[in-house]
């Protein structure tokens, strides 16, 4: 795997470099704001750009706007936005964006889970799905209807948190092992989720979690 970084910050871009590279994984090259970024991408045809949603000079959505430009001109590129604050905003316009490879869209702060934030990097350079929990707990919230009417408001609890997990990119069997239920039981509650939000049933991990975020953004 091959990995670029656009990142601004040099302490967090040194520690995530060196966190890569010591799982195995080859960094090879870094920038500082988003020319830099496409720069590097077209120079070294990664398989997937780390990159913070805000880079110079005006530390708004240079970032993210780098990453979409990337993703048009390389449609295989695997981009992982890297962000302070939960924006849930720029996670739909990364997953309505053109391109085949993988999507991702975590806080800066689960840099420090290397397990989690090693298998977000290896998912989205796979051409998977990974997408903070916070993120996706506040498109949730933000569109289940107030009062229990709709779609999302026919969901149980239960199932309100396997598409949480879903829309994260979890498996089944890793949703299975978050609740503490068997795979059959998960494998149920997501039948029971499709059928109530009208949605087309997949095999395809990526392909499920843009079906779920689809109408997430869509519905309220």
């Amino acid at each position: 795997m091959r990995v670029v970084i656009a990142e601004d910050q040099a302490l967090l871009r040194e520690g995530i470099v060196a966190l890569l590279r010591e799982q195995g994984i080859d960094v090879v090259a870094q920038a500082e704001d988003g020319e830099g970024l496409l720069r590097i991408v077209g120079g070294h045809k990664p398989d997937l750009a780390i990159v913070d949603v805000r880079l110079p000079p005006t530390f708004t959505d240079e970032g993210i706007r780098a990453a979409l430009e990337a993703r048009a001109r390389f449609p295989g590129l695997g981009v992982l936005i890297l962000s302070q604050y939960v924006e849930p905003v720029y996670t739909a316009e990364l997953l309505d964006s053109d391109g085949d490879g993988g999507l991702g869209y975590l806080l800066k702060e689960r840099v420090g889970d290397v397990k989690g934030f090693v298998g977000a990097v290896e998912r989205v350079a796979d051409g998977g799905t990974a997408l903070d929990r916070e993120v996706v707990k506040e498109l949730v919230r933000a569109r289940a209807p107030q009062d229990g009417d709709g779609a999302l408001g026919s969901l149980t609890p239960r199932e309100r948190e396997v598409l949480s997990l879903m829309a994260e990119g979890r498996t089944n069997a890793a949703i299975a092992r978050a609740l503490v239920v068997t795979p059959g039981a998960v494998e149920k509650h997501i039948s029971n989720i499709f059928g109530k939000l009208e949605l087309p049933a997949t095999d395809d991990d990526h392909r499920r979690v843009l079906a779920v975020l689809a109408f997430l953004r869509a519905s309220g």
